[in-house]
């Protein structure tokens, strides 16, 4: 007789129970899908107030002060990256975490929307919060003379201020970090 241990065997009924169990959990990413979806009906509602501000717009400009169709634009670009904003989750979060997109067939396929990694979410994710946020503070500055609400516009500013420099932390540890994983 030999003194040799036994080798291990796992027990074939947990070895499916663990298979089964790693399925679901791999499979739950697909409750994602309904966020997005969401997500896209959010951007149609979106655009739906993009077109009535722009209605808006031009019917006011024969009659308003330029500083007036300067807020009306801001107005419009805050919309807009605000919808920009939602087609990135949209785009990178379905990639990420549901499932690749495969853009073949698609020419004029934009180059970033597959390969935006977590990290590159949130910095777009960052940077389009930063942009809207800067964009309320100048319209809230622009519309001074008719407003001034001091207490507001420190709100505005401080809470700008807040994104800036969490974007710059985050931007600054996300550099780190991919320095120390390249030792």
């Amino acid at each position: 007789m030999t003194d040799e241990p036994v080798p291990y065997r796992p027990d074939p009924r947990l070895k499916r129970v663990e298979i089964g169990f790693e399925s679901l959990i791999f499979n739950s990413r697909w409750l994602m899908a309904p966020f997005y979806f969401g997500l896209v009906v959010s951007l149609a509602v979106l655009l739906y107030k993009f077109v009535a501000l722009l209605w808006e717009f031009i019917l006011h400009v024969p009659y308003a002060k330029e500083s007036d169709i300067i807020l009306g634009v801001l107005s419009l670009i805050d919309v807009s990256l605000t919808g920009n904003l939602i087609l990135i989750v949209v785009f990178s979060g379905y990639e990420n975490f549901v499932s690749r997109i495969d853009p073949a067939g698609h020419p004029d396929w934009p180059e970033w929307m597959t390969k935006v990694d977590f990290g590159g979410l949130k910095q777009k994710l960052l940077s389009s919060i930063v942009a809207i946020s800067a964009i309320q503070v100048l319209k809230a500055f622009l519309n001074i003379d008719a407003v001034f609400d001091a207490q507001k516009l420190g709100w505005l500013v401080g809470i700008h201020l807040v994104f800036v420099i969490s974007t710059l932390i985050l931007a600054l540890s996300d550099r780190w970090g991919a320095g120390h994983g390249a030792d």
